[in-house]
């Protein structure tokens, strides 16, 4: 098959997507990736790149089509919602110059924002060209979750827009089974509605590191507690924070934050007036090949997200990563990610939004035996095998694409 895939973050960005473009290169098939210039999550374009250059890139045989935009920048919601206008608008209107061949597919992954649709569907209605969605992220849900819109007018033209670009797709994938509800009430039928999963990159996997590994330097000695990922407003720092700071006199407890995003600063900021120096320690953005290393180094993984109903549905992507390293994990989040980690055993829950509840449950996580989280771990992998491996999730990917490319089937 020939697939373009279209999707605002593409390699050198750390993101899922990465993976599945070059798993289906290498299952033969022609990809290209129509995206923009790598920003995220600094805010300002990648050393090399700019807003007009390069326009085109080979990934390991991937085709990489570059449109320009405005560069998020950090903090600012307005810049965030012209970062997400100016790839829309610029990919909407290139798209038909650059992306000339004819594609049998076009796989939109979206990730924020739900804009990233309309490029595609403009290609969709000039080509004759079926188009699956997948969906990471609920809106307008999310965008009122994280309170980056709080106009109640704008919510209402963006769910006109999401149910525009829902019925414009042949299927809809989504990441968890709550999100189906939300996706009928737009109208889309259940057939054209089907699960599909985050997994884990084939380097997270269970690693021993070597006694004097380069990781290990500037490690704080004592129990580790490691977040990694995105530092934004969904996964709830306040919490985390306020957390630490009750656990202050645990001078051997020590929370690891590996990563970047739009809230680094304030994290910043608050672990020194918190008093939190000692305990806090920020490790910054390293590659995700690296992660696994540092999974290694951490006695326990933490996932958190904001109370809100939306986010109860939501399985974030790390936890796949966290599971399939084998290591116990701490989930302060409510929902779908919660019953995760309870049904696999592979780790302690607590709701999400209650520093009582979170410190409680590190002190739990810090006192049980070693052996114990060892355990909890093994069963976090074992559980892993059965639901999100990777090339299971990817066989039945390129199932679904090539039924629709050869049968004509699900949906207009």
């Amino acid at each position: 098959m020939n697939i373009l895939v279209v999707t605002q973050y593409f390699w050198p960005e750390s993101f899922r997507i990465n993976d599945l473009a070059l798993s289906l290169r290498k299952k033969g098939h022609e990809v290209t990736v129509l995206t923009g210039i790598p920003n995220y999550p600094s805010g300002s374009f990648f050393p090399g790149y700019g807003f007009l250059k390069p326009r085109y890139q080979d990934y390991h045989g991937i085709k990489i089509i570059r449109v320009p935009l405005i560069p998020r920048g950090k903090g600012q919601g307005w810049r965030l919602a012209i970062n997400y206008l100016s790839f829309t608008l610029s990919a909407s209107f290139l798209a038909p110059f650059y992306c000339r061949k004819k594609y049998d597919l076009i796989f939109v992954c979206q990730y924020s924002p739900v804009t990233v649709g309309i490029p595609a569907i403009v290609l969709k209605k000039l080509k004759d060209i079926p188009i699956m969605f997948w969906i990471q992220d609920l809106w307008p849900e999310s965008l009122s979750a994280t309170g980056v819109v709080r106009s109640l007018w704008v919510l209402r033209m963006v769910g006109k827009l999401v149910n525009f670009i829902y019925q414009n797709c042949n299927l809809i994938l989504v990441q968890s089974r709550g999100f189906f509800p939300y996706v009928k009430k737009e109208g889309v039928k259940s057939d054209r509605i089907i699960y599909f999963p985050n997994w884990a990159e084939e380097m997270y996997k269970p690693v021993a590191l070597e006694k004097n590994a380069p990781e290990q330097s500037g490690m704080p000695a004592g129990f580790r507690i490691m977040f990694a990922g995105n530092i934004g407003a969904a996964q709830d720092f306040g919490t985390i924070l306020t957390a630490a700071e009750k656990l202050k006199s645990y001078t051997d407890i020590h929370w690891l934050i590996a990563g970047d995003g739009r809230k680094r600063s304030w994290v910043e900021e608050q672990v020194k007036s918190r008093g939190l120096v000692d305990n806090v320690h920020l490790l910054g953005r390293h590659p995700v090949e690296s992660m696994p290393r540092f999974f290694a180094l951490a006695d326990v993984l933490l996932v958190t997200l904001k109370s809100d109903p939306i986010f109860s549905l939501t399985i974030p992507s790390k936890l796949q990563s966290y599971l399939a390293c084998g290591r116990p994990v701490i989930a302060a989040l409510n929902g779908e990610g919660a019953r995760i980690v309870g049904e696999a055993g592979a780790g302690f829950t607590c709701p999400a939004e209650n520093p009582d509840r979170l410190a409680h449950t590190v002190i739990r996580m810090y006192q049980a035996p070693e052996q114990a989280r060892q355990e909890m771990g093994l069963r976090g992998r074992a559980y892993y095998e059965v639901h999100f491996k990777r090339d299971m999730l990817l066989d039945r990917l390129e199932a679904w694409m090539e039924k629709i490319v050869n049968e004509g089937y699900y949906g207009n």
